[in-house]
């Protein structure tokens, strides 16, 4: 039997994949979208470099991992009747990573996030008449509460259904939640929101620079449109996905939903800016809280150009809303689950800068070994875990 884990390519899945395999016995189930074999194999591989190498990846490859490809929008993730089958048989629990994060495309939010939960609900379903299912963890967001200002938000009063939401990936991920709920009462839940996820506090290489690139440009401006003690709930991506992890394979979770995040330790704009100049010897920016409305009309305006400039509008108009409402998730669920609260940003913030600044916002990623020719993993995952030698 084996985890199913859907995302295992993105950012947070694949940091979720790598723990998994790392600190647990469980083989896992993999959901890739691929024209053949051999290019899910690369693409998992391209996810996974960051956290082993090669030979490390081969073994789990052979030993811990079966690939179906298969697409999450698709009835029946486009699988045959016989792959569907060993995806229901093997399968005993469930982390439901796979989202869109597109923002600004209420379609691509739709059917992914909707259409997408929904088949991974059935799945689901479908295992637990069949064998029984363990458990089945959500990974939603903390942009479930929807428009919120100056509060401290705790797990269960996060979601109101009077309440705007602020774009199309809030609102679908709060329908994927009730979907979850509604539709699987008898099993196991459990539903983690991660807040603004940037950066990896343990180093500071990273493959992800969307969120980056608008911390990095906001980093360089001499005046910034925000209040100073204003409050920003940033948390990294291991602490998130060891948490996942962690509960996930954890008997007894104290409590269903838990949000990931930085909660009353969030820090305060000054605080990061202070901490970015100290490491980079210089001064820091002025705070123009009065600018806020002026500078969000003129990050609408340019992001209906074209060019890199309204690319990045485009971008920082996606997430100013974000960072201007001073507003934190309570996170004492997680940290007293977990024995441990997640590192401040201040503290890995600059070698964050400074790696995105000097590889310009790439990552170098290792091609398949030509020496190496990709081999069929085997059918049926085995039960045992990986040596030794092979565990972080």
């Amino acid at each position: 039997m084996a985890i199913l884990l859907t995302g295992s390519t993105g950012y947070i899945g694949a940091h979720i994949a790598a723990n998994l395999l790392s600190d647990h016995a469980d083989p896992l189930n993999v959901l890739v979208r691929a024209k053949n074999p051999e290019e899910a194999r690369g693409r998992l591989w391209r996810a996974l470099q960051l956290h082993m190498d090669f030979a490390t990846f081969q073994v789990c490859l052979h030993s811990r991992i079966r690939i179906f490809l298969g697409d999450l929008t698709d009835e029946r993730f486009g699988l045959s009747a016989d792959e569907y089958a060993d995806l229901v048989r093997y399968t005993d629990s469930v982390i439901h990573c796979a989202a869109s994060l597109n923002r600004k495309s209420e379609k691509s939010c739709l059917n992914v996030n909707l259409r997408g939960t929904l088949e991974v609900i059935q799945l689901a379903q479908r295992a637990r008449d069949q064998h029984g299912l363990r458990r089945f963890s959500h990974v939603s967001t903390v942009a479930v509460a929807g428009h919120r200002a100056n509060e401290i938000v705790e797990e269960d009063t996060a979601i109101d259904w009077n309440r705007s939401d602020y774009d199309p990936y809030a609102r679908t991920k709060k329908f994927c939640e009730h979907m979850v709920r509604q539709l699987l009462p008898d099993v196991p839940r459990t539903i983690f929101r991660p807040s603004i996820v940037l950066g990896d506090s343990r180093r500071p290489e990273t493959n992800q620079f969307e969120m980056v690139r608008a911390f990095v440009f906001l980093a360089g401006l001499p005046a910034l449109p925000f209040r100073p003690g204003s409050k920003v709930d940033i948390v990294p991506v291991d602490y998130v996905a060891s948490a996942i992890s962690t509960l996930h394979q954890k008997e007894k979770p104290a409590h269903e939903i838990y949000h990931l995040s930085s909660g009353a330790g969030s820090e305060t704009f000054v605080e990061l800016t202070d901490a970015l100049s100290k490491a980079q010897g210089k001064r820091g920016p002025v705070f123009v809280p009065s600018l806020e409305g002026p500078s969000s009309k003129m990050i609408n305006a340019l992001a209906g150009g074209a060019g890199r400039v309204a690319g990045l509008a485009k971008l920082l108009k996606v997430f100013l809303p974000y960072l201007l409402w001073n507003t934190v998730f309570d996170n004492r669920r997680v940290v007293e689950e977990m024995g441990r609260r997640p590192a401040p940003f201040s503290e890995y913030c600059y070698p964050l800068l400074r790696f995105s600044r000097e590889n310009n916002f790439e990552y170098k990623y290792r091609d398949w070994p030509p020496s190496d020719l990709p081999q069929e993993p085997r059918v049926t995952p085995p039960h045992s875990g990986l040596p030794q030698d092979v565990r972080r």
